[in-house]
């Protein structure tokens, strides 16, 4: 049996990672990688995925999902769920190549860039997004991978690509990659299509820590994985599916299969994920998928990002209320969303400078109902 040991993950140095991730893949350790700029994360983290006792030797590693209360679960990954998703990654991409970090290396997004990477045999390009995601310093990164390596990809929230097409030295960094996988949030049609008219390659990702990553690829799942809708609820399978969770019980695995929380359906082979059951807002006794709004007001240019909640209300249980990333004017938003049934409409609407997150393009939508508390 291993002991389950913490590895603090330095951006700014990231070759002890390298080392750890490589013995942990070839089975000699199990690992909890943990923030090195969230102490109060990092020590819930130790407590809660129970760091130092003892674990089951096909661990590699233990990775939490993203969450900002409770007990944080942690998936449990063996070195087949992390080298299956990092192969078929490439091969659905082209090819193996270099890779460049641009994530928090503790997320699995960050950890599959790195893991991907060992099984190519290049060592990554980074840049530390513990600051910010700064544009010039991207594209410094990504210039000089293009002198390195022929075949180039990086992983992005959609904030972050949004961000980058916004200036032409990022536009010109973008086209650097032969893919850019941008996962975290749903990226708008408007956005795929501005990306593929300026030679950006954009492969839109969906997968979670339970899945060792992104394991379905424009709505394709990836060589191996499986893809099954049952009773609208998307369920995962294939060898990149965890073991489980270290800390929490769950009947979410099932017979190899995850079950995800999230809603959807199949459209010739391809899925479409159309909601979260734990986000459903229950507006008087009617219910709707936040996600609708959200992607009918995103659907306006000048809104960059939106999160609907239902905040608690005496009267109807949950008032449906939005905040939004942009320049548009609420009543533009409300004029938007005009043809809808009136009680969909928001009851209240607040403009941001930006949306909370709990993760590389997650939205706390904890945090964004605790703003309404505070108006």
């Amino acid at each position: 049996m291993h002991k389950l040991e913490p590895h603090v993950v330095d951006p700014s140095n990231l070759a002890p990672t390298l080392d750890v991730l490589e013995e942990a893949i070839a089975g000699q350790r199990a690992i909890a990688p943990l923030p090195i700029d969230d102490p109060g994360r990092a020590q819930l983290l130790r407590r809660s995925l129970r760091v130092g006792e003892e674990i089951e030797p096909e661990v590699a590693l233990v990775v939490a999902t993203s969450g900002s209360t409770g007990t944080p679960k942690g998936a449990m990954l063996t070195p087949l769920n992390l080298v299956s998703s990092a192969d078929a990654t490439h091969q659905f991409l082209g090819g193996e190549g270099a890779w460049l970090l641009a994530m928090p290396p503790h997320h699995i997004a960050g950890i599959q860039v790195l893991v991907r990477s060992l099984i190519a045999g290049i060592d990554p390009a980074s840049v530390d997004v513990r600051g910010g995601f700064h544009v010039p310093t991207f594209a410094t990164a990504a210039a000089r991978l293009a002198e390195e390596a022929d075949r180039r990809y990086t992983s992005l929230t959609p904030m972050q690509l949004l961000k980058a097409m916004d200036t032409l030295v990022g536009i010109e960094a973008l086209r650097l990659f032969d893919a850019i996988l941008v996962g975290g949030a749903p990226l708008r049609a408007d956005d795929r299509r501005a990306a593929r008219e300026l030679g950006i390659r954009v492969v839109s990702t969906y997968g979670s820590s339970e899945t060792s990553g992104g394991c379905v690829y424009d709505g394709r799942p990836i060589p191996g994985a499986r893809v099954r809708i049952v009773d609208e609820r998307i369920h995962l399978g294939g060898p990149m599916i965890a073991r489980g969770y270290r800390n929490v019980p769950s009947d979410a695995f099932r017979d190899g299969w995850f079950v995800t929380s999230d809603t959807g359906y199949l459209d010739g082979g391809v899925l479409t994920v159309t909601g979260r059951l734990d986000t459903i807002i229950d507006s008087g006794g009617l219910k709707i998928h936040p996600e609708v709004l959200e992607r009918r007001m995103t659907d306006l240019p000048s809104v960059k990002a939106a999160c609907v909640v239902g905040v608690p209300d005496t009267r109807l249980g949950q008032a449906i209320c939005a905040v939004y990333v942009g320049t548009a004017q609420p009543t533009d938003i409300i004029e938007a969303l005009d043809d809808l049934p009136r009680w969909q409409l928001p009851k209240q609407i607040l403009r941001v400078d930006s949306l909370p997150l709990t993760g590389p393009g997650k939205v706390d939508r904890r945090a964004v109902i605790s703003l309404f508390d505070a108006t």
